[in-house]
């Protein structure tokens, strides 16, 4: 007698079903299927900082494409070793991935002895934009321009500036001013940006070596913008303003936002996360975003970087080794 049709179906449908699991199982097996369960990315700044915000937008712009959670850990300290530090312990997965300033690799490990392998310890996912830096002084500060302030530093030696952290490209760059100009200044670092404007705002400065949320200020009309710090060339929004290369001097090279993972991330997740966060950084409320901030969108993948980082990394090798910036 044939089955019923009534036996029939559920019996065809459990077989798709067992199929469909056996199919499946392997790649979940072999870590294939990407992302199951939430992301984390460490941001090496503060909140609030620039890096901060630019991470959190395209966090929420990864949870839409992805269809998972993408959570945002401020890990600040150390101008980025922290929280690279940290990073470089997990596991390969990405489930734990890290927002930081590429000083953290390319500057850090020439200066203070860190706990990570620059090139050897991170899979590099991509660079969404580039750091731009500028010395601001108070907005109510007889200081207009450069040679205003360098005439004001001669005669009053110790002048206090603050800056994201010891041995970053703006921090550099001042010192580097600095030796060329015969100045001396007393150097406050702070865990970010945020908190040296802070400062600024609350007089306890003189300048700060600002690392981009500074302009947020100069736009607003509280402090001054008087000089590009490791700039290859002047600002478009700010072209009155000159380079440290203008004055004669040497410059720092600047930074670039950078999402890592730890070593030995699987190819088709990197692929999977570059595609992700160029599709968000690519959209217009991310170019907005950036826009507003006045930080220049250039993006770079994880084999741009490949060759890129290291090409930086020996860049201040040799340039600290010939100019070693003042050390706190």
């Amino acid at each position: 007698m044939m089955p019923s049709r009534k036996w029939a179906i559920p019996g065809l449908a459990g077989g798709v079903w067992i199929f469909a699991f056996l199919v499946s199982f392997p790649l979940r097996a072999a870590g294939e299927v990407y992302p199951e369960k939430p992301i984390i990315i460490y941001c090496g700044y503060e909140a609030g900082a620039t890096l901060d915000v630019t991470i959190r937008a395209l966090a929420r712009g990864a949870e839409t494409l992805l269809g998972s959670p993408v959570v945002v850990e401020n890990k600040a300290g150390g101008a980025a070793t922290i929280c690279a530090t940290l990073l470089a312990k997990k596991k390969p997965d990405g489930y734990t991935l890290g927002s930081i300033a590429s000083s953290a690799l390319t500057v850090q490990p020439h200066l203070v002895k860190v706990a990570y392998d620059p090139v050897k310890d991170f899979t590099f996912i991509c660079q969404y934009g580039s750091y731009l830096y500028g010395l601001c002084v108070p907005a109510d500060s007889p200081i207009n321009t450069i040679d205003e302030f360098i005439a004001y530093a001669r005669a009053h030696p110790g002048l206090a500036y603050g800056s994201p952290g010891t041995n970053n490209p703006p921090q550099i760059a001042v010192e580097l001013l600095a030796q060329c100009k015969g100045l001396t200044f007393r150097h406050v670092p702070f865990k970010g940006g945020a908190p040296a404007n802070t400062a600024l705002l609350g007089k306890h400065l003189d300048f700060v070596a600002g690392a981009g949320q500074h302009l947020q200020y100069v736009k607003q009309g509280a402090f001054r913008l008087i000089l590009q710090l490791a700039a290859e060339k002047r600002d478009p929004g700010y072209p009155e303003i000159p380079t440290l290369a203008e004055l004669g001097c040497q410059d720092a090279m600047p930074s670039k936002y950078m999402i890592v993972a730890p070593k030995g991330l699987p190819e088709h997740v990197s692929a999977k996360l570059d595609d992700t966060f160029r599709r968000v950084a690519a959209t217009p409320g991310f170019q907005s975003l950036l826009s507003n901030l006045n930080i220049p969108s250039i993006y770079r993948n994880r084999h741009d970087l490949e060759r890129n980082i290291p090409a930086d990394i020996a860049w201040y090798k040799d340039f600290l080794t010939k100019v070693k910036p003042k050390q706190e």
